[in-house]
């Protein structure tokens, strides 16, 4: 068995699975799919249908077919492909302990030191500048971002091969009884423990049986590292037998807690910190840290214990630690000059985060043209040729049409690469030779290692705009996405309220993500928002509310679905079907029904009529049947809300059977999903629940936040007592003051209203009101009770300042304010 692929064949046999095949070959499997939304080699590949909560991934075994796919790991073959040529099909009880066995078989090939790392905050940090601080010295494999969970750290593992010397993944847990899964998928020869803190708390007992559950991740360690000054941590491992007998290495910071290493003093610079530390009593060295605040000194500290727990000199250590740098944690999306999209990704540059990345780039649909600047890979552990030449082949196999490599390797391999592609010695070299017009209208990623400083390249590629952003959380979007997703049946379908540029949160950037998620549909409001995602390279099926005669037949030609709600507009749409000449094309439509809204629709009495003149119109075909819930959200007019239901019932019955071709039904809004899951019908419409509002109290604490607005301090002022602050004089400083101009106003979509105290904002994690009347394009804030200084962070909305708090002071709705945010504020989308 070679330790880079396993057989199919040896597969059923790890998994102890049915194979049901039509092939005659064995084939090698040499990597592992568990997302059909993710670019993989085919021939080679085992999708592994995963069943969770949220999802079922055998519902994408036929798209992934059609894509080329052969071999499925499942709990059971999809009717539909029961007949299906050359496959291969391992069936299982349970797909997510098969996909563990299999990564816990790959991981006995090996026998190198493999570092565990568990607890509530710093896996990922620690994990990734450990590996900065031996990159040098070692041929490292580790978790990719933060894979650190029941399906995260089995495809961690299943990276290892025989070229790595050392192996690090991070594991995490949400409950008890995970990690004793984890700890056999990972089998650590050490381990670091970093903290202990409040996260998932809900699903323990209390903190002594998270500790006791996290602690299960080293029960056959050969050396155990943590902070000594964790006291509940400390005790719990002193008193669990299989730990008892593990060996130990300890620091402290404390002067009465004994440990192996001892920090005797701690000085604070303006940009760095000087630790003086002891260890064993004996030796000593001063070493300085590239960070000031608490968290990344104790991260910091975990690393250097480690290395020194495995010999390394303090003198070597001390040295490598000027390598450190702050780990940017997610990759973000922002606009572009000349209609690009730039994706920032640079603060680390290895292959394994190049794939990631190259995925997410891959699934950019925006621009046609996609283009990588990729500089040196440094300290791969692997042969300069071997690397580049597998770079060259992944570019390949991702569809990148372009190339800008900067560094020396990247000019010396420049052979390797078949498409497009330029070469640079320097980002300096670069920025001096490219001319930004050279960008039109595609998406590029930008990865690099930190020390080419792609940041210059950022900021000359970005689109130009004052200092307030708007920045969309992909992850918080996906979660709240899969929430919903979680309340329905699996055969329902789901509609994506797009409209009004998806809620402030963004246009084509919001519907290119559902796309990438598999929605159903997207809904706009009017023709040119429908035209503008299909230029923009949406292609799932969009209805469109508001159709006007005169953009009938843009729509017709860009195959979007108009919202028939009268007679008037049916007849506009038949006229423009034979004025495009296009009878031989069917037009779907969407039928709306007034149930009790009373805003558009077909009343019951028009019912029959409507019957008639649809079945006198053989090229509009009803793609679904719909109304619209008056107050869903209000328990205390549920009657009126159930009556609406019942008679949406009772009229879309009587179209079905009058129809002879299946149509969907759907009713239910964001807060209809929750409250009256018996009427999903066959497609629900899931609206501002998505951008993280919940529209009752019971859904809220399952959403996470979307939209943060944020701005920047542009000046600070000192007033005395007596000053008058803004238009109208309409604050008067009653004491001396300390005042901060922020780059925000009205003409943004800060309502005026919220002038003089009644809006706050939050600097430096405190809140600080509004003051004086809020300006067109700026505003003032009291930072007298803050430390505060020019160009630090102000939100005005976001996790800890929630808009719906903003909108009960305005008296108003979530919907108001973020579809209220100007254009010109730029949006940045992230991804963790």
């Amino acid at each position: 068995m070679d330790a880079n692929f396993f057989l199919i064949s040896e597969i059923v046999k790890i998994t102890k699975g049915q194979l049901v095949s039509t092939r005659e070959d064995d084939v090698q499997i040499r990597e592992l799919l568990i997302d059909s939304r993710q670019q993989k080699e085919s021939e080679n590949c085992l999708f592994i249908a995963l069943k969770t909560a949220k999802n079922n991934g055998h519902k994408y075994i036929e798209y992934l077919y059609q894509l080329g796919f052969r071999h499925f790991l499942v709990e059971e073959i999809p009717s539909t492909m029961q007949q299906a040529k050359d496959t291969d099909f391992i069936i299982v009880p349970n797909t997510l302990k098969a996909l563990q066995t299999i990564a816990m078989r790959h991981r006995e090939e090996f026998n190198i030191p493999v570092l565990a790392i568990t607890g509530s905050n710093g896996k990922t940090i620690v994990k990734e500048w450990i590996a900065m601080l031996l990159e040098t010295e070692q041929n490292i494999v580790k978790s990719p971002k933060s894979y650190n969970s029941q399906i995260g750290v089995p495809l961690s593992v299943w990276q290892m091969n025989g070229l790595h010397t050392l192996a690090i993944f991070e594991a995490g847990i949400s409950q008890p009884e995970e990690m004793e899964n984890l700890e056999k998928i990972i089998h650590p020869t050490m381990g670091i423990f970093t903290n202990i803190g409040s996260a998932h708390d809900e699903y323990f007992l209390n903190e002594t049986q998270k500790i006791a559950e996290k602690l299960k991740l080293f029960t056959e360690v050969d050396l155990l590292i943590y902070c000594a000054d964790h006291y509940e941590i400390r005790d719990k491992i002193l008193h669990i037998d299989t730990l008892k007998q593990t060996p130990s290495f300890t620091w402290s910071m404390e002067s009465n807690v004994e440990a192996d290493i001892k920090v005797l003093d701690i000085v604070r610079n303006s940009n760095s910190t000087r630790v003086n530390i002891e260890v064993r009593g004996a030796e000593r060295m001063e070493m300085e840290i590239p960070f000031t605040d608490k968290a990344s000194i104790e991260n910091v500290m975990q690393c250097i214990t480690f290395l020194i727990a495995n010999k390394y000199s303090l003198a070597w250590i001390a040295k490598r630690l000027s390598v450190l740098h702050a780990i940017e944690m997610r990759m973000e999306m922002k606009e572009g000059l000349n209609h690009c999209y730039i994706i920032n990704d640079f603060y680390n540059s290895d292959y394994n985060s190049l794939e990631i990345a190259l995925d997410f780039l891959a699934h950019q649909h925006q621009n046609a043209k996609r283009r990588l600047i990729l500089s040196d890979m440094l300290q791969s552990g692997r042969s300069e040729d071997e690397l580049y030449m597998d770079i060259a082949n992944l570019l390949e196999k991702k569809k990148i049409d372009s190339l800008i490599g900067i560094g020396q390797a990247m000019i010396r391999q420049a052979d390797k690469f078949k498409i497009e592609a330029s070469f640079y010695s320097s980002t300096e070299d670069f920025l001096s030779q490219i001319d930004c017009d050279a960008f039109q209208r595609e998406t590029i990623l930008l990865k690099g290692a930190r020390i080419f400083e792609f940041e210059k390249i950022s900021v000359f590629l970005q689109k130009r705009t004052h200092d307030t952003v708007m920045e969309i959380n992909m992850n918080a979007l996906s979660h709240n996405l899969n929430f919903f997703k979680s309340q329905i049946k699996p055969d329902t379908r789901i509609m994506v309220m797009g409209k009004a540029f998806s809620y402030g949160s963004g246009s084509y950037e919001i519907a290119n993500f559902l796309q990438f998620n598999q929605c159903d549909y997207i809904t706009v409001a009017y023709t040119d928002e429908g035209i503008l995602l299909r230029k923009n390279g949406i292609t799932i099926p969009i209805m469109v509310m508001n159709p006007d005669e005169q953009g009938l037949e843009k729509m017709l030609h860009y195959n979007l679905e108009p919202e028939i709600y009268s007679f008037t507009l049916l007849n506009y749409l038949r006229k423009s079907i034979v004025a495009k000449k296009s009878a031989d094309d069917v037009t779907y439509i969407h039928l709306k029904i007034d149930t009790g809204m009373h805003r558009l629709g077909f009343m019951e009495d028009e019912i029959d009529l409507l019957i008639d003149e649809i079945r006198k119109s053989p090229f509009c075909k009803i793609r679904s049947i719909f109304t619209h819930l008056a107050t869903a959200d209000e328990p205390s007019m549920d009657t009126y809300t159930l009556a609406q239901l019942a008679l949406f019932d009772k009229i879309s019955r009587k179209i079905q059977d009058a129809i002879s071709y299946p149509i969907l039904r759907h009713a239910l809004n964001t807060a209809g999903i929750l409250r009256f899951p018996q009427y999903q019908f066959d497609m629900v419409r899931l609206g501002i629940g998505l951008y993280g509002v919940g529209v009752t109290a019971e859904m809220q604490p399952h959403l996470e936040n979307v939209s943060t607005l944020k701005t920047i301090i542009s000046q600070v002022r000192y007033l005395p007592t007596g000053e008058a602050i803004g238009y109208g004089r309409s604050y008067i400083c009653k004491s001396p003051m300390k005042i901060g101009v922020i780059p925000i106003g009205y003409a943004d979509g800060l309502s005026r209203a919220l002038s003089n105290g009644v809006g706050e904002v939050m600097v430096n994690g405190k809140r600080v009101p509004i003051i004086g009347n809020i300006c067109m394009d700026m505003c003032m804030i009291d930072l007298s009770t803050v430390n505060a200084n020019e160009k630090d962070e102000v939100i005005l909305f976001g996790k800890e300042m929630p808009i719906t708090e903003m909108a009960q002071k305005l008296h108003t709705i979530p919907y108001e304010i973020l579809t209220g945010i100007s254009p010109r504020v730029k949006r940045i989308y992230f991804q963790e």
